[in-house]
Parts: structure tokens; C-alpha cells; sequence
């Protein structure tokens, strides 16, 4: 069924809340010790509030439109009262002051959040293996990544043991756990939802977006959360999940996304889709956008790693957080940082405070500044001739796990096909579709112009019901 359906029924009392609770609650417990998806779990709390939805349908009351529908939290999303870990050892027993406007608004139409997903620490990685909380498994594989950051929430969805999970995307951290997993992943529109009460990894890139299994929970989700929000100056002003866009007539196939580096299987896919497209009415065009694939990557670990060390000066062993202990402030700064942050942390924080350094500044960060307004440009340049964009999510199907773990350079290159999409603030969404010669699931990615993220879930619609 799909979420509306659920509801429905959960409204006329036919189906219980609390019985939908338990049944994921049971499954989340049962797949734990061999997937690690979750950092903790609600089942009191969860199951209190299953109790009162039922009261509340028995009355006749109005209920809102997730009624009973449990759901998955990745560990940044904060929640007053609850620990947030943000899958670091840093936050490991911070308890939130506040609550994350996107989770207020889900819980406010009586969602119900059984679990904290895995994810890697800050959200500094692509495969969950920089979690504190240890490595999250692939659905499909124990041998095998989760993908990153939202690996955690990706495969919550994929085990059926939610209809839709909580994610972040900065650079892909949606979309590429999604394609790994078998589900679809939403990024949207840059603004598009509230970033407040969202531990921040980059605050240029950083998106709020979901997992599900079907086009109709995914539009359900993101119409909930989006709209305007006071307490994010960059939340755009109208919820544009709910505008009026004209549908897709024409999509372009990144022709330099095809890759030389790009798996076999995940180019047939792409080409197989753009196929499916074509049969069903579609115009196909094929788009160059020669200076994405140059300078995207670079530009974005150097912005993105600059915004993060701005962003991680808070966590100083003083106000809250991980706390070492030494005679000096100097020293308690120093120990607190080296045993609260993981690796990678370190490693981002380190390039980011050298790009924005004196002497570097204008030779790096500026520089990665201008590549993304050419990066922009070219978006803007494709988006005259199309009204979507084809092109595969990553360069390879889900990896096995410590198999990219000592060469950072490798790792960070498995995000090239996700950031350039992240530079330019653009919604995109990973769509499952096929799956490799060993049964590892894979996917496309379609992306449309800035607040035309409807267009492409009612074109993910569409081929739903074209199968």
C-alpha cells in the first residue's frame, strides 16, 4: 500500500497504528545486528504514540495526513529531548534543545519515528563507513557499503521496514545510497526545506530529502516538509511541491557523465532508461556540459571543506559535545577535537582551513567559487534545450566494504556524477531501475530546473505505471 492508503485505513480504524509500529519496530531489531542501520531506537515513545493516533481515529478525530505511518530519522535531524549523535563520537551524548523544523512538521501530521538511522560522522563520507557507531551494510549484500552519508536511512527503506526515512544531501548523500540500495532518493531544490535544527555539514549544499519506494509517498514527504520557515533565511517563500509545472516533454542525456571510468552495467542502464523514456513518448536529446565533469569535483571538496571548517569550529570540547580534560584552554581545544573527530572530519577541516588561508584564499576557494558559476552556467545553458536531465547517480554499483577506506581520493571520486547537481542547488532524484549480473541494485538519476521538482516525480509517475 502505498502511505495514502495507509492513512486511510489507519482513519477508519481498520488497521491499527499501533500494530504498523510493532511490525517495524520488530523488523528494525530483527535486521540490526547484521545491517547496523539504526543508532538508537523510540519503541517506547513510538509505541505511546501509535496508542494515542488509535484513541484519537476511535473518537472520530481529525488525524493528519502520516497517521500512524512509521518512519526512520537519520542521527542529524534533531529532536528536543532526544541524543543526536550526527554518527559522531563528538555528539555522543548531546541531548537537542530543539527540534528540526522538518521533523515538526512530519511529526505534526502524526508520523511516527521509531529510530536515529547510521550515517558517517557529520556526514563527512560516502559509504557509512565513518560512522563511530561502526559500518551500516547494503541491503543486498553484507560484503558491501550502504552508501553514504544517509546509508543508515537507505537501507530502512529498502528492508521494508519503514515506508520513508529522513535524509540529508549535500553532495549526494541521498542519491547515492539510494542507488546502492535499490530505492528512490530525493534531493530538492537548494531552499526548497527548512535547514534549521539539521546538524550542518556545508550550508551552501545542504538539502532535506527522503527515501521511499513510490513516486506518490515521495511527493506525500517532501510536500510536508517544504515551505517557508523563519528560522532559515534561505527556505524559499512558497512550498513548490505544491505548484503548478508543466510536465517534461523533452530530457537531454549528459553525454560527459558517461564517463570513461563508468561501470558497463551502470552505462547500459542509463542508455536503457533514456530507451524506456523514448518509447514512452519522450523526445531524447543528447547534452554537453564538457566544464561539469572538469572542474566539479574539485570545486566542490574545496567549497564544501571551507564551509565545514567554518561549521566544526563550534564543536571545541567547551560548550557542548565531547569534552577531553587538560590544565590549559589550548590543550583542552586540542584533545577534545583529536578524540571527538573522526579521520575524515579532521582531513576536511584541515583542507578547508588551508583553502581559506592567507596566500591561498584567492588561489583556491575563489577559484572553486568561479568554476561553480561555470558549472551554473552550463546547467542554465542545457536547461534552454531540456526540461530534464538523464544521467547515471555514481560510476559503480555499491562497493565492497573497506575497499576504497585508505585512498580518500578514490572515495571522493565516486561522488563525481552527484556534486556538480549540489554546486548548482538543482532537485534531482535516484531512480531504481534494473540491477547488476550479481543482484546489486542500480538506478538513473533525473534532474530538473531549480523549484521544478514536481515535474520530475510526476514523470517518475508516469513510468511507474508504464512498466
Amino acid at each position: 500500500m502505498t502511505i495514502n492508503e495507509t492513512v486511510a485505513r489507519v482513519k477508519k480504524g481498520d488497521l491499527k497504528a499501533v500494530d504498523l509500529v510493532k511490525e517495524a519496530l520488530r523488523k528494525a531489531h530483527d535486521h540490526q545486528d547484521k545491517k547496523n542501520i539504526f543508532i538508537s531506537f523510540n519503541d517506547k515513545e513510538a509505541l505511546k504514540k501509535a496508542e494515542e493516533i488509535d484513541a484519537r481515529a476511535l473518537r472520530g478525530e481529525k488525524l493528519g495526513v502520516l497517521a500512524g505511518i512509521p518512519y526512520a530519522l537519520k542521527d542529524n535531524f534533531l529532536k528536543k529531548g532526544e541524543i543526536a549523535t550526527a554518527g559522531s563520537k563528538m555528539l555522543e551524548n548531546f541531548v537537542s534543545p530543539i527540534t528540526a523544523t522538518s521533523v515538526q512538521k512530519i511529526d505534526d501530521e502524526d508520523a511516527i519515528c521509531i529510530g536515529r538511522t547510521n550515517m558517517d560522522a557529520f556526514a563527512h563520507g560516502s559509504s557509512t563507513e565513518n560512522s563511530h557507531f561502526g559500518t551500516t551494510k547494503n541491503a543486498f549484500d553484507n560484503d558491501r557499503v550502504a552508501g553514504g552519508s544517509s546509508g543508515g536511512s537507505a537501507v530502512a527503506v529498502a528492508l521494508d521496514i519503514v515506508p520513508f526515512a529522513l535524509g540529508s544531501d549535500t553532495g549526494g548523500s541521498i542519491r547515492q545510497p539510494a542507488f546502492f540500495n535499490g530505492v528512490i532518493g530525493v534531493r530538492p531544490t537548494y531552499g526548497a526545506i527548512s535547514r534549521f535544527g539539521v546538524v550542518a555539514m556545508a550550508s551552501s549544499t545542504d538539502t532535506i530529502g527522503c527515501f521511499a519506494k513510490n513516486s506518490s509517498d515521495v511527493k506525500l514527504i517532501m510536500q510536508t516538509m517544504a515551505g517557508k520557515d523563519d528560522k532559515d533565511s534561505t527556505s524559499n517563500p512558497e512550498n513548490i511541491y505544491e505548484a503548478k509545472i508543466k510536465p517534461i516533454k523533452t530530457i537531454g542525456i549528459i553525454k560527459d557523465f558517461l564517463i570513461d571510468e563508468l561501470d558497463p552495467e551502470v552505462k547500459k542502464t542509463t542508455l536503457d532508461y533514456a530507451e524506456k523514456l523514448k518509447n514512452a513518448g519522450y523526445e531524447i536529446k543528447e547534452i554537453e556540459m564538457p566544464s561539469v565533469i572538469k572542474y566539479a569535483l574539485a570545486a566542490y571538496y574545496i567549497t564544501t571543506s571551507a564551509e565545514i571548517a567554518s561549521n566544526m569550529a563550534r564543536f571545541d570540547g567547551v560548550r557542548y559535545g565531547f569534552r577531553g580534560s587538560d590544565e590549559s584552554l589550548e590543550k583542552l581545544y586540542g584533545i577534545s577535537r583529536d578524540a571527538g573527530l573522526s579521520s575524515e572530519n579532521k582531513r576536511r577541516i584541515l583542507i578547508g582551513n588551508y583553502v581559506l588561508s592567507s596566500g591561498f584564499y584567492d588561489a583556491y576557494y575563489m577559484k572553486a567559487e568561479k568554476a561553480r558559476t561555470l558549472i551554473i552556467n552550463d546547467f542554465n545553458k542545457a536547461f534552454e534545450e531540456v526540461d530534464c536531465l538523464l544521467s547515471p547517480v555514481a560510476p559503480n554499483p555499491a562497493f565492497k566494504i573497506g575497499e576504497m577506506t585508505d585512498d580518500p581520493v578514490k572515495m571522493y571520486l565516486e561522488d563525481i556524477l552527484t556534486v556538480p547537481i549540489a554546486l548548482a542547488g538543482l532537485p534531482s532524484v535516484s531512480v531504481p531501475f534494473g540491477e547488476t549480473s550479481n543482484g546489486l541494485p542500480l538506478g538513473v538519476g533525473l534532474t530538473s530546473r531549480q523549484k521544478e521538482d514536481v515535474a520530475i516525480l510526476d514523470l517518475i509517475e508516469k513510468m511507474e505505471e508504464n512498466k
